[in-house]
């Protein structure tokens, strides 16, 4: 190639360099897509679709929301994944990526994204439906022994919250259970609430109302905690105090964008969301939902997301849910 080939070659490669970075800068020049990965009604959903109008606010842009659904989140991760790493497509994600590759769901998980902010957490509370008899988690248990297998528990999948929290159950308290799956903590309350499912695990931002309500009944709270308006229902350690070694636990909502998303693309979501999610109103849309807000990003959420794998991943692996042992994707004991 002649020397002026070579030339056109190296300054068309610093044009598309210097535009690329313009473009970077000027982030974002359009609207955005956000992806939630678990279906409406449920407490991705909800949180996603009330913080993020203040979002919108800072940015200048519309983030327009769609619900992609199924295996257990894996198909809303996926489709994020397969876009480009502009930071025009996020992820408004729960905790179950964490555990995709012990469950062989998934070999893409949170290691391939960045984290622009981990909204809030969330406890776990067993609830059953009004017309079961349980009155106390003792009750259920002595119940599936008598019945194993047989008591339908409503499910959002392996490594959803009421799984993870079945598996706890197994392993400390030798109960199993027959698990009815649902796209998502929406589809799974409508089932409880219609009597299709028995009892169930859900975040307390998901059944927050129908405690309320007195439209199903709450037995326990998987904490070692008292949590605010639930004094009077028992914590999970009562049953045994071998649970305290799986406590502090719960669900999380977060929204991720591709890892290779450009640095300042990164930096002005990271600013819009926590100013957003900042907002008085939106603070108090995350407290009255029965959520604990967060507001980390990058090294610190992915400290929190480590540590919230490996305590999950070695709880499903020595409660036999996965053949697969952390070990084997690199994940240490907690």
């Amino acid at each position: 190639m002649s020397k002026m080939k070579w030339l056109c070659v190296v300054v068309a490669l610093l044009v598309l360099g210097f535009l690329g970075t313009v473009q970077a800068a000027d982030f974002p020049t359009k609207d955005i897509s956000g992806i939630i990965q678990w279906g409406a009604g449920g407490a991705t959903d909800n949180v996603a679709r009330a913080t993020t109008p203040y979002v919108e606010r800072v940015l200048g842009k519309q983030i327009v929301l769609q619900n992609k659904p199924g295996a257990t989140g894996a198909i809303g991760l996926t489709q994020v994944y397969n876009q480009s790493a502009d930071g025009y497509t996020l992820l408004y994600g729960a905790e179950n990526p964490c555990i995709y590759k012990v469950l062989d769901i998934s070999q893409i998980d949170y290691d391939a994204f960045y984290p622009v902010l981990l909204i809030a957490r969330n406890v776990g509370v067993v609830v059953v439906n009004n017309d079961q008899p349980w009155k106390t988690l003792g009750e259920l248990f002595a119940d599936a022994k008598k019945n194993p297998g047989k008591i339908k528990m409503g499910s959002t999948g392996p490594g959803g919250l009421p799984h993870v929290v079945a598996s706890m159950m197994k392993a400390t308290s030798g109960v199993e259970f027959n698990h009815t799956i649902y796209q998502g903590e929406g589809p799974l309350t409508t089932a409880m609430l219609g009597g299709h499912i028995q009892w169930s695990t859900m975040g307390l931002a998901a059944c927050r109302e129908h405690l309320r309500a007195n439209r199903m009944r709450a037995i326990a709270i998987v904490s070692d905690e008292p949590v605010p308006t639930l004094e009077s229902v028992p914590l999970i350690t009562a049953t045994s105090a071998d649970y305290k070694k799986y406590l502090p636990w719960g669900p999380f909502y977060g929204v991720f964008v591709k890892k290779e998303t450009p640095e300042s693309a990164k930096n002005v979501l990271v600013d819009a969301f926590k100013k957003g999610v900042g907002d008085p109103k939106a603070q108090e849309f995350i407290k009255n939902f029965g959520s604990i807000y967060m507001g980390i990003s990058g090294d610190e959420a992915n400290r929190f997301l480590k540590k919230w794998q490996s305590t999950t991943s070695w709880l499903l692996y020595e409660a036999g849910a996965t053949k697969s042992s952390p070990e084997k994707f690199g994940i240490p004991k907690p």
